[in-house]
């Protein structure tokens, strides 16, 4: 066994002094201390490993292992000489770095007006420089369908009606709807770059600290709200995460709130809607909106329900010191982000595409996307639930196939958007008269609004009802989340209609 000590240049500017020699004595192992940030005393491990692994040892013969244990007080003690002997810390930590920024940035009344505003200018960095990113791409996917695709297919429209249907379905629904959602990676990939360094900084855990004594009003604690900020790459290792917290109650109000948390998936959705429909300088603030709805619908769940599910637990949180991520750091996080939507998404997407196309476009003797097809009979038959909140039935197809995964309702999007009279990689003034053919701006919030609130995926209720252990429980979340989205929609669209909107 080899102990390595990392983080090892933290500790001197604390004041920390540690002789890892004397705890290699106490403990009988090689120990070494590592900077794995920077690379600092690996090579010096990789040795040590080495060398530990060369060395020939006699075979161990284990049997009853807990006899073999030594009682928990006398591990203690030995803990005890161990740091006494080999660790020397300050009475009182001096001022540096993190002590100065933290009197700031953990003011109690500016830090939280600093966090939301730190929170909207990286969405206005985002959309700034990502959005000329985006149309590049647009352009260079939509030359080579039109040097290289279209003629490449253009011999199925010779082959009458089916040759047509799918010459369509390959260039205006397949090609077309992936190469729209490909053309947001720039957006995308700044996103989680920004994200890197708001949560590796440091800067995160002290949201939590920050939202502590609100969130307890709530029934809830700090841990909570990093859970929920968690969501926000992906809810279900977020509900995962709650099994560090002992208290049932808090467990089970955290797993109504944290679906509310804006995952990537839903991220996604919204990006490709802000950036086509609205202007530049809107999009940040219609997307930094959408985030505060989700606390919004987190805070009055949680109002609500607190009584059901009590607790007393107290909080203890760790503010580690700030650190800024290096470049390699962000831009291997950021890659894998992005290929994890690649990959592991790819295949909602595909599915989007495939059936939002089919169903607008099947049969094939009437008018696409009209009554006549599949999305319009949908449509129809789901008029009732969402004519009063203005979800057309091609969105309504959307959502539905959405309850599976959020990945889809970004396919069949892109497939209604590119589908449109000016589509992909046009400018970007006809991008957005092409989606504004569609729906107005009311309506795509509307649509974003109910996205946000209804059920994440299937994967977060499954992962509900196993972390609860009540499937009773994992099904009361659905219709809860179903029916806030659409008490939200109804009071946002018809006030808004209300209001000559």
């Amino acid at each position: 066994m080899v102990l390595l000590l990392n983080m090892a240049d933290e500790a001197p500017k604390f004041g920390v002094s540690i002789d890892h020699v004397k705890i290699g004595e106490h403990l009988g192992i090689p120990v070494v201390p590592i900077c794995a940030k920077h690379g600092q005393g690996c090579s010096e491990a990789y040795k040590v490993i080495g060398d530990e692994l060369a060395k020939s040892r006699a075979a161990i013969s284990v049997g009853n292992i807990e006899a073999c244990l030594p009682p928990e007080q006398e591990i203690a003690s030995q803990m005890g000489a161990l740091l006494q002997d080999a660790v020397r810390v300050p009475s009182q930590m001096g001022q540096n770095l993190t002590t100065r920024l933290d009197r700031i940035l953990l003011h109690p009344v500016l830090g939280l007006p600093i966090f939301f505003s730190a929170m909207y200018l990286m969405f206005q960095f985002i959309y700034t420089l990502g959005t000329p990113l985006q149309e590049n791409l647009g352009n260079l996917l939509t030359w080579f369908k039109e040097v290289a695709l279209q003629p490449l297919l253009g011999g199925l429209l010779s082959l009458g009606v089916w040759g047509k249907f799918f010459h369509d379905f390959l260039i205006d629904g397949l090609y077309d709807g992936i190469g729209t959602v490909a053309a947001f990676i720039p957006v995308i990939f700044l996103f989680f770059i920004c994200m890197a360094i708001v949560e590796d900084s440091g800067y995160l855990s002290r949201s939590a600290y920050l939202m502590d004594a609100f969130m307890e009003k709530l029934g809830l604690d700090g841990r909570s709200f990093v859970m929920s900020l968690m969501g926000f790459g992906c809810n279900v290792p977020a509900i995962m995460g709650l099994r560090a917290m002992r208290s049932p109650g808090l467990r089970m109000l955290s797993m109504l709130v944290i679906p509310f948390s804006l995952c990537s998936a839903r991220l996604n959705v919204f990006i490709f809607i802000t950036t086509a429909l609205f202007a530049a300088k809107q999009a940040p603030l219609v997307l930094f909106s959408l985030y505060l709805f989700s606390f919004v619908a987190a805070i009055l769940t949680a109002a609500l329900f607190k009584g059901k599910f009590p607790s007393k637990e107290p909080l203890i949180l760790e503010l580690p010191p700030y650190r800024f991520p290096t470049f390699k750091q962000m831009m291997l996080r950021s890659w894998r982000e992005v290929m994890h939507f690649l990959v592991w998404s790819r295949r909602f997407i595909i599915l989007g595409v495939v059936a939002i196309w089919f169903c607008n476009n099947f049969p094939t003797n009437v008018a696409p996307a009209s009554s006549g097809t599949l999305s319009g009979m949908i449509g129809q038959f789901a008029s009732p639930i969402f004519a009063p909140i203005g979800i057309n039935p091609q969105l309504t197809v959307s959502l539905l196939f959405g309850f599976i995964a959020k990945e889809i309702v970004l396919g069949g999007l892109a497939v209604i958007y590119a589908t449109s009279e000016d589509s992909l990689g046009k400018a970007k003034l006809a991008r957005r008269k092409s989606f504004a053919q569609q729906i107005d701006w009311v309506q795509a919030y509307r649509f974003m609004l109910f996205t946000l609130l209804y059920v994440p995926c299937l994967s977060t209720v499954a992962v509900i009802k196993s972390e609860s252990k009540s499937i009773k429980f994992a099904m009361f979340s659905v219709p809860w989340s179903v029916g806030l989205a659409w008490l939200a929609s109804f009071i946002f669209y018809q006030g808004a209609r209300l209001l000559g909107f």
